[in-house]
C-alpha cells in the first residue's frame, strides 16, 4: 500500500497553506499529476530564493532540504540551474512559495509528513 499523496493534491495543499498563513504560491511547472516530484522555490519578499527538495532520510522519511541558495550577485544562475533540473525531470513539479518564514514554512511541511 502506497501511503504517498498525490502529487497534484499535495501541490494545491502547498499554495493553500502558503496563502492562509498569508504569503503567495504559484506552481512554475506542472509535473506528473500522481507520481511527480514536487520542489519549493521559497522567497521572502521576492529576495534570496532557495530550492528546497525531498530527500530520503536514514528512518526512510522523506523532508524538504535546501539543495540550492540563489547567488545575490549571480541570480540568472539560479534561474538556470531550474531550467536545468526540469528539463532532466519532466514529471518534476515547481512551486514557488513567497512567505514572511520560509524556514518556519518549510519546517512546518516536514513535521506534517
Amino acid at each position: 500500500m502506497n501511503d504517498r499523496l498525490p502529487a497534484h493534491l499535495e501541490a494545491s495543499a502547498i499554495l493553500r497553506l502558503a496563502e492562509s498563513q498569508g504569503g503567495y504560491a504559484t506552481v512554475l511547472a506542472k509535473g506528473e499529476r500522481d507520481a511527480g516530484t514536487i520542489l519549493l522555490v521559497m522567497l521572502c519578499r521576492g529576495e534570496a530564493a532557495a530550492l528546497y527538495e525531498r530527500m530520503p532520510q536514514r528512518d526512510g522519511s522523506r523532508l524538504f532540504i535546501a539543495t540550492k541558495h540563489e547567488n545575490a550577485d549571480n541570480p540568472q544562475e539560479f534561474s538556470e540551474y531550474l531550467a536545468r533540473r526540469r528539463g532532466q525531470d519532466q514529471d518534476m513539479w515547481l512551486i514557488e512559495v513567497d512567505i514572511a518564514d520560509p524556514e518556519r514554512f518549510v519546517a512546518g511541511l516536514n513535521d506534517s509528513r
